[in-house]
């Protein structure tokens, strides 16, 4: 029966796959995205018209149309206690944590803390507030680092210095230029960690967790992870580095103590927590924690789930995910991000945009676009997504490429080798 009315809170290409996966289930009646994007889908409204941080407003919206569940898509609501407020002035549950929780994100230097609590193995750090005691820190180290803005910096806070001089810039540039603001008064300084990077998504309950198949983003602008960070260029799943063995030793040694410390220490985790990890030669080591669905990582990742999102997400509000199946298929899934020329520097917005049919078992996600008047445009830096999935993952890649050619705006941009060193190997 369709009974469930769901306010989606983003406008991103995350939140385009969620609600593309939550009009599948028979469940859900109609999606509200505020304020959504130019993407067009069946059961789906968007509402431009109010701001993803006006809470008051949300709520009031949430009343007058019957919403009874909520689903926040980007960090910064969660952070800001979007989960606390509907809680206290309306009674819907919502699909994510806590503001105490989500500190595990709001906070590099409280998440380090706490892995070092509760013993998830981790990369050795150091935490500042000052910078001419980091800088006093960075003296004294031999092995390469890697520096953290603590706060929300847009996915972009975290710099890999190649030199002693570039780490130096770094302190300079987070704590006393600002660039990130607020998010640079205290910085992680951390060993740098050998190995290939992976994603966990992982629903949660506060006691039950089940996880998505790890997945491999690729953040840097460039081809052959050169040039700057992005907020994700492509995504595949499942990644070849991770066998069983290794998902089950991550379950057992990092994901489940995780949310088992959690509530010990008095913030239960319910929604989906996102775990990067590096595969070092040490083992799997915790690289930070995300509280919410990661972007691309998820528009791959839902192609792949077999299962009903809207039931996974109403059990672990309540407390019973031991209860529902969250199926994935046995195929793979290739994500190619399209984003705009110039990006992730300055770029051009309302760039005029047409898209083609697309291929079989390819879908285009949307991003940072806008539709009005009858013309699609580009409305980001990171604009839209080619998603697909196949039996192999040379096959996924192939298509997901096929879907980009359907994509045609001037200055686009996108990486060629999405999942290249996987294909090598």
């Amino acid at each position: 029966m369709a009974d469930l009315r769901i306010l989606l809170v983003g406008n991103g290409g995350r939140e385009h796959a969620l609600a593309w996966k939550l009009a599948q289930s028979p469940r859900v009646e109609q999606i509200w995205v505020v304020p959504g994007n130019g993407a067009t889908l069946s059961k789906t409204t968007n509402v431009p018209s109010i701001k993803q941080e006006d809470f008051p407003s949300l709520v009031e919206f949430a009343k007058s149309n019957a919403i009874n569940l909520v689903v926040p898509g980007p960090e910064a609501p969660l952070v800001a206690g979007i989960t606390d407020y509907f809680a206290q002035h309306s009674g819907i549950p919502t699909f994510g944590p806590s503001a105490a929780a989500a500190r595990m994100e709001g906070s590099k230097t409280f998440s380090k803390d706490f892995m070092q609590r509760q013993s998830i193995p981790t990369a050795a750090y150091a935490n500042f507030s000052s910078h001419s005691a980091a800088q006093a820190y960075l003296d004294t180290v031999t092995h390469p680092v890697v520096i953290k803005a603590d706060g929300l910096a847009a996915g972009k806070g975290v710099i890999i210095p190649q030199s002693k001089e570039e780490a130096e810039k770094a302190l300079r540039e987070i704590m006393l230029d600002r660039e990130f603001g607020d998010a640079g008064n205290e910085v992680v300084i951390e060993e740098f960690l050998e190995g290939d990077e992976l994603s966990f998504l992982t629903f949660s309950d506060g006691k039950t967790i089940a996880s998505l198949p790890p997945a491999q983003d690729h953040k840097r602008i460039g081809e052959g992870d050169t040039g700057p960070n992005t907020g994700g260029m492509g995504t595949y799943a499942p990644t070849r580095i991770a066998p069983p063995e290794i998902i089950e030793k991550v379950h057992r040694e990092i994901l489940q103590p995780t949310v088992d410390g959690m509530r010990a220490e008095g913030f239960e985790f319910k929604g989906v927590l996102f775990t990067g990890l590096m595969m070092t030669k040490s083992g799997p080591r915790t690289l930070e924690y995300n509280v919410r669905f990661g972007d691309p990582e998820t528009q791959s990742l839902l192609a792949l789930m077999e299962g009903d999102l809207a039931e996974v997400m109403v059990a672990c509000t309540e407390g019973r995910l031991g209860e529902v199946d969250v199926k994935v298929s046995d195929r793979s899934a290739a994500t190619v991000v399209v984003a705009a020329g110039g990006y992730p520097g300055s770029y051009a917005k309302g760039t005029v945009m047409t898209l083609d049919a697309v291929p079989e078992d390819v879908v285009l996600f949307h991003a940072g676009t806008s539709f009005a008047d009858n013309t699609l445009r580009t409305a980001g830096g990171r604009v839209i997504a080619s998603t697909a999935t196949a039996p192999t993952l040379e096959e996924a890649v192939a298509k997901a490429y096929k879907g980009v050619e359907c994509i045609h705006f001037e200055g686009m941009q996108y990486r060629k080798d999405i999942a290249g060193r996987a294909l090598k190997k």
